[in-house]
């Protein structure tokens, strides 16, 4: 067993344009403020990183480590959620996801995944330069659009898809195993890799790669109405991240898990700051200190009621309540006999 790191934060829904959230110094600061002891850092935003350096250059990366860690920061993770997503794009959302890629490559979709490509063989290079040991990313997907079986999907679809998936990321994959980082997929609807079956698929067909990895979030099963807390179960070896975030499901007689097209506010599954959803975190962190689980528990802030900074605040006491000091010997020592093995064959009658 070991006890969970943190609290820490991801960064990514905090960025603005005004201060303090509109430069690394700036959210650093007021997130050590709050309390917290890491920063998860999404590499499209310039402002916090630039990946390309990084990749390149281990003094660009001891000079970022030192600029966060005077503030009394880690870096927990990287994340290349945007650009993960690229790798694989069904053209129906072509137009949808040329919103995360540079400017020259809108309209260019093959040109679009090579840069994605590129991108992620950069992700690898940055986390190894700053010692990290995992990173997360998204899968992309080449048949979300057929996720409800209606039309009839063709035979042998699911299996193309997932092998041409796996053709995309194994390069990738390998160059995650050459930095010695675990790659963690966000399982996350929108993704070919939504739950824990699509997630064997894949593995399969990258053949158990050891660095095809996961980001652990309840939130996202609560809204797919999965158990979250046999999903921890069944793949707890291949969780090497966790992101602490909230969720509600509360079904009508007018929407369920498909959120009828409505707003975040009034679908029946919605995000929520934590504590006031229905994630049995107590159990989660249990969970994950008894498998051994020794990453960071970090933040990520997804609410349609609350407001930003209030959430943050309040995922500080949260996390801290919930990381559980996990014991260094069993309760019931003071009653043992010690290690006796003449004693062990009396008892057995040997």
């Amino acid at each position: 067993m070991k006890t969970i790191k943190g609290p820490a934060i991801f960064l990514a829904q905090f960025m603005g344009d005004s201060a303090p959230f509109d430069s690394l110094d700036g959210i650093c600061k007021w997130a050590a403020d709050l309390g917290y002891k890491g920063v998860q850092i999404p590499t499209w935003e310039s402002r916090l990183i630039d990946l390309e350096k990084a990749a390149e250059s281990k003094d660009y990366c001891d000079e970022l480590k030192g600029k966060i860690q005077a503030h009394g920061l880690e870096i927990t993770e990287l994340s290349t959620h945007l650009q993960g997503q690229l790798v694989a794009v069904h053209p129906a959302y072509d137009v949808m996801f040329d919103a995360f890629a540079p400017e020259h490559l809108k309209g260019k979709p093959k040109e679009r995944t090579e840069w994605a490509h590129q991108t992620m063989l950069q992700a690898a290079k940055a986390s190894a330069n700053l010692g990290l040991q995992a990173h997360v990313t998204f899968s992309g997907a080449l048949i979300w659009h057929t996720m409800y079986p209606w039309p009839q999907r063709p035979e042998g679809l699911v299996d193309t898809a997932f092998t041409e998936l796996a053709r995309r990321w194994t390069p990738i994959l390998n160059a995650f195993d050459e930095a010695g980082v675990d790659l963690c997929y966000e399982i996350h609807p929108g993704e070919d890799l939504h739950d824990g079956i699509t997630f064997e698929m894949f593995l399969d067909k990258v053949k158990h790669h050891p660095r095809a990895n996961l980001l652990y979030d309840p939130s996202h099963f609560v809204l797919q109405q999965l158990d979250y807390l046999a999903y921890i179960d069944l793949y707890h070896e291949r969780i090497k991240m966790f992101h602490v975030k909230d969720a509600e499901f509360n079904p009508s007689g007018r929407v369920g898990v498909y959120g009828g097209y409505q707003s975040w506010a009034n679908r029946a599954g919605r995000f929520r700051s934590l504590g006031d959803g229905q994630v049995d975190f107590k159990s989660i962190f249990s969970k994950l200190s008894q498998y051994g689980f020794d990453g960071w528990a970090v933040l990520e802030w997804e609410c349609c009621i609350k407001d930003a900074e209030q959430g943050a605040a309040e995922g500080v006491s949260f996390i801290n309540d919930h990381i559980i000091k996990v014991t260094e010997r069993a309760f019931d020592d003071f009653a043992g006999t010690g290690a006796d093995e003449e004693l062990n064959k009396k008892l057995i009658g040997l």
